[in-house]
C-alpha cells in the first residue's frame, strides 16, 4: 500500500479539512438548535400553566372580592340568594380521594408485585398488563355509567346490610343507602387510579438492581422476606411517587364525581350518603350559571388548583425524604 493511498507522509488536503470543519459546524448547529427547541417547549409549557392560573384567577376575582376566605368555610351554595361556599365540596373531594387510596394502594402494589416477581408465566401476566392499560384508556364517563348501572345495583344490598349492622359507626350510619354516595365515588376512583400505582411501582421494581434480590436470597431470606425487607424499602420513593400522583388524579377527576356523588350540598360524615366534590359541582352547575355564580365556580377551581399544588409539594417532600433514606 502506497503513502498516497494511506495519506501518511502526504501533504494535507485542504478539501478534507474544509469538509471536516463543515460537518463539525453543522453538528454544533444541530446541538444548539435542539437545546433551544427543548428550552422553547419547556418554556411554552410553563407559559400555558401560568396563563391558565392567571385566567382562572381573573375569572374568580369577583367572587374572591365578595366572599373572601369565608368561601372556604361556608356550607351554603344558593344561586337564588347569591350565597356561595365550598366547604362541603372540599370535604367531599378530600374524603373520596383519600378513601380511593385505601382501595388503590393494596390493589396497585399487590398487582405490581405479582407482575414483576415471576409468580406466574408470561401468558398470564401479559393479559393482565394489557387489561390494566385498557382501564387507563377507558373514558371516565364510561366508568361513571358502569358505576350507575352495574356497581350501585350490585353493592346496594351489601351497603344496606352493613348500614343496618354497623350503622352505629359514624362513617357507616345514616338512612338506608339508595344509590349515589361518596363511598361509590371512592370505589370507582380507586379503580381508576390503581393503574397509575401499578405502572410506576412495576417500573420501580424492574429498575432495581438484581443483586439486591439475589443477595437477600443468597443470605437465606425467603421470597416474602426479600420482598418486604429489601425490594419494597429499596423502591419506596417510587411507590410513594405513584401514590401521590394517584392522589392528584383522584382530586381532579370530574365525570365520576358528578355522576356518582349525588351532588348533595351538605357535609355528611357517613360515606354511604350522597355528597359533592369540587369537580362535580363545577361540572353540574357551570352550564346554567349566572355571572356571580360562574365567578364562584372559578373560585372553586382555584381552590382545587391550590389543593393539587399542596399535594404535589407534600409529595416532593416525602419523595426526597425517602430518597435520602435509600441513599
Amino acid at each position: 500500500m502506497t503513502s498516497a493511498a494511506t495519506g501518511y507522509g502526504s501533504p494535507p488536503n485542504p478539501d478534507i479539512d474544509v469538509d471536516i470543519e463543515k460537518k463539525a459546524s453543522l453538528s454544533r448547529a444541530v446541538d444548539v438548535g435542539f437545546v433551544r427547541l427543548t428550552l422553547a417547549l419547556a418554556g411554552f409549557a410553563g407559559i400555558i400553566l401560568i396563563w391558565v392560573i392567571l385566567q382562572t384567577t381573573e375569572a374568580a376575582l369577583l367572587a374572591i372580592q365578595q366572599f373572601g376566605l369565608g368561601f372556604l368555610v361556608t356550607a351554603r351554595w344558593n344561586p337564588v340568594e347569591n350565597i356561595y361556599g365550598v366547604l362541603p365540596q372540599i370535604y367531599g373531594s378530600l374524603v373520596t380521594s383519600l378513601v380511593a387510596l385505601i382501595f388503590a394502594i393494596p390493589l396497585g402494589i399487590g398487582t405490581a408485585i405479582f407482575l414483576t416477581e415471576g409468580f406466574a408465566p408470561k401468558w398470564v401476566t401479559e393479559p393482565i398488563g394489557f387489561a390494566i392499560e385498557l382501564i387507563v384508556a377507558t373514558p371516565s364517563v364510561v366508568l361513571g355509567l358502569w358505576g350507575i348501572f352495574v356497581l350501585i345495583p350490585a353493592v346496594r344490598p351489601i351497603f344496606r346490610a352493613i348500614n343496618q349492622t354497623l350503622g352505629w359507626i359514624p362513617f357507616l350510619g345514616g338512612p338506608a343507602p339508595r344509590g349515589p354516595s361518596l363511598l361509590i365515588v371512592a370505589m370507582v376512583l380507586g379503580i381508576m387510579i390503581s393503574p397509575i400505582i401499578i405502572s410506576i411501582t412495576r417500573s420501580t421494581f424492574e429498575s432495581l438492581p438484581r443483586s439486591l434480590k439475589e443477595g437477600a436470597l443468597a443470605l437465606g431470606a425467603t421470597r416474602w422476606e426479600t420482598l418486604l425487607t429489601v425490594m419494597i424499602p429499596a423502591g419506596l420513593s417510587g411507590i410513594v411517587s405513584s401514590i401521590m400522583l394517584a392522589l392528584g388524579r383522584a382530586l381532579g377527576e370530574t365525570m365520576v364525581a358528578a355522576m356518582l356523588s349525588g351532588n348533595a350540598n351538605r357535609i355528611n360524615i357517613s360515606l354511604m350518603q350522597p355528597g359533592s366534590t369540587i369537580t362535580g359541582l363545577i361540572a353540574s352547575q357551570f352550564g346554567e350559571a349566572g355571572r356571580l355564580q360562574v365567578s364562584a365556580l372559578m373560585y372553586a377551581g382555584v381552590v382545587l388548583m391550590v389543593l393539587t399544588l399542596l399535594v404535589n409539594i407534600v409529595a416532593e417532600i416525602i419523595i426526597r425524604k425517602f430518597q435520602n433514606l435509600e441513599q
